[in-house]
């Protein structure tokens, strides 16, 4: 697997969220992703986004462009160091929210997303990695 682009950006607030939005759409559009598959990963990376301000209390994400097999794919790597997630199972279910929100945000990720991991321990933050390929 080639790594065609590496960037970092730092999430820390609602305009940090934006700019994640702006630049995995453009990932993607590298990447020449169609309109769909834009807006899938586009919408997960939010919902990432996100729960590293609101949950994680701000942290980073990695954005990787890739090329293997002739597959070209954009990988996320969202990292914070926050409280963890004491339950993931219990996270992944629809509906199932901390802050009174919709709860579709990790499972919501998994479901747009062609490759999904989560990392967590209480105490040692979380970083969930995605991937979507076209």
């Amino acid at each position: 697997m080639a790594v065609v682009r590496r960037s970092v950006i730092e999430v820390r607030s609602s305009e940090d969220i934006v700019r994640v939005r702006q630049d995995v759409r453009n990932s993607a559009i590298a990447q020449g992703f169609n309109l769909v598959d834009q807006t899938k990963l586009v919408t997960a990376a939010s919902e990432l986004a996100r729960n590293v301000v609101q949950h994680g209390g701000g942290g980073t994400v990695e954005i990787i462009l890739v090329n293997d097999a002739g597959r070209r794919g954009v990988r996320l790597i969202f990292a914070d160091h926050g409280p963890g997630i004491p339950d993931v199972e219990q996270a992944m279910t629809d509906g199932f929210s901390t802050v009174g929100g919709l709860g579709l945000g990790l499972g919501g990720a998994r479901r747009l997303s062609n490759e999904f991991r989560i990392d967590t321990a209480p105490g040692k933050g979380t970083r969930v990695t995605i991937g979507r390929w076209h």
